[in-house]
């Protein structure tokens, strides 16, 4: 695998292991397998960073009413249309659609901040750092 590919697997890995968890806190997220996991894991980044900024860009002037509510809803289609997409990830019900992406995002966050403070990121980056480098 290539270094420069290599924050992206951790990052999607990441993804896929709290998808893998907010399919155990959240009634109504079914996530049939680790491999669904994981390819929702890609497309939810691929939905985040697509998606997302325009769905957010349009939104704008409710977000401003509701004082940032308004991305909670948000996030929700984005995670509904990763959903879709995936074969084997299934979001039912309100309670998933508002609190499946809250939960990923908090597991994440958990998920990232233990592998960081056991330097597996951080040696990662440095690898991609490294091999963007001009050598000598």
């Amino acid at each position: 695998m290539p270094p420069t590919l290599l924050p992206t697997f951790l990052t999607t890995l990441i993804t896929a292991l709290s998808l893998l968890i907010v399919d155990l806190v959240v009634p109504g997220v079914n996530i049939s397998n680790f491999v669904s996991a994981l390819v929702a894991g890609l497309l939810i980044g691929f939905v985040n960073g697509s998606v997302k900024p325009v769905l957010s860009a349009l939104s704008l002037p409710l977000n401003l009413v509701s004082l940032g509510a308004f991305s909670l809803i948000v996030n929700g289609i984005c995670f509904s249309i990763a959903a879709f997409l995936a074969p084997g990830f299934q979001v039912h019900g309100l309670i998933a659609f508002i609190l499946g992406p809250v939960v990923l995002s908090f597991a994440g966050t958990l998920i990232n901040n233990y592998f960081t403070e056991r330097r597996i990121l951080t040696a990662s980056e440095e690898i991609k750092d490294k091999a963007q480098l001009p050598s000598s």
